[in-house]
């Protein structure tokens, strides 16, 4: 095997052992269980490198997806899925009267970029969804599937408002981001915001984290950037109603739908009284309907 150059410098570690609570050093937070931790993604700082996409795919050993062009966009992987827990959307705003337009203002690109992840919700509809316990909160709280106790029914899929969970089609269970959860447990930052190199991807505790994305707004609207908001945070414009808050909230610039997020994601379990209850009417009427039909006439 061909040793690099470069590596043959450093043969041997000049450290005792790991570095404890390294996140202190990378993110300026430690790490303590019973304390609460998120993402803050601020748009306006991605350059869609992606290299939060090959850090969550190295960390977590998960294979590629999608290596050629979709067609639609520079973005290659297109949208979560169970081998992709961090997917870098490519938004393109070059249009004119609902066409493509060929030119662009100086110095403008004219295009939106995010980097999507689960939003490990205050109020996970996934986990109320599981009937299994396989979805569990973490002593960070924050939502990670427990891959030995799934049983691969899919419940949690179509109770996700934010499309983020999907089954393997290798092992038939659930899959999503862990928010690296076993790294955590090291005190390392997650791999995703550990490799963003413009800190658009910001880790933290959720308390400093709206603090800070709080001041970003600020900034921005004295700059000019009036259309910044904040969608997932509490008490925000972009708040997520009965979802209460996202451990992960981003910063955007234009409606939630552009973003592909919904603009009044719900929870499935609020609509179960009422289709209960729609559901029992309906048999109500129709069980009077076959007693007015059946009875005997005079």
């Amino acid at each position: 095997m061909t040793v690099h150059p470069r590596a043959l410098e450093h043969e041997n570690s000049f450290l005792p052992g790991v570095i404890p609570d390294e996140s202190e050093l990378t993110a300026g937070v430690r790490i303590e269980a019973g304390k609460r931790y998120g993402f803050f993604t601020d748009t306006t700082l991605c350059i869609g490198c992606k290299a939060c996409e090959v850090a969550c795919k190295e960390w977590n050993a998960l294979p590629a997806d999608n290596l050629g062009l979709t067609g639609r966009s520079y973005d290659n992987t297109s949208a979560l899925s169970a081998d992709t827990w961090r997917h870098v959307a490519f938004i393109e705003k070059i249009r004119t009267n609902g066409g493509p337009d060929t030119r662009l203002q100086p110095f403008q690109s004219n295009w939106l970029m995010m980097s999507d992840v689960c939003k490990h919700c205050d109020n996970a509809p996934c986990q109320e969804a599981c009937p299994t316990g396989a979805l569990f909160r973490t002593e960070f709280d924050t939502v990670v599937v427990q891959q030995d106790i799934c049983n691969g029914c899919g419940y949690c899929v179509p109770s996700c408002p934010f499309g983020v969970i999907d089954l393997s089609t290798v092992d038939g269970k659930a899959h999503k981001c862990t928010l690296c959860y076993d790294r955590l447990k090291g005190g390392l930052e997650p791999a995703c915001a550990k490799s963003c190199p413009t800190d658009s991807i910001q880790f933290g505790e959720l308390t400093e984290l709206h603090a800070r994305a709080e001041r970003r707004i600020a900034a921005l609207h004295e700059q000019g950037a009036t259309k910044a908001y904040l969608y997932g945070a509490p008490g925000s414009p972009g708040a997520t109603g009965d979802l209460r808050h996202l451990h992960a909230f981003f910063l955007l610039t234009d409606r939630p739908e552009v973003y592909n997020l919904p603009a009044a994601p719900s929870r499935g379990a609020r609509r179960i009284g009422p289709s209960l209850g729609s559901g029992l009417a309906t048999i109500a009427g129709l069980t009077l309907a076959a007693i007015a039909l059946l009875a005997p006439r005079r």
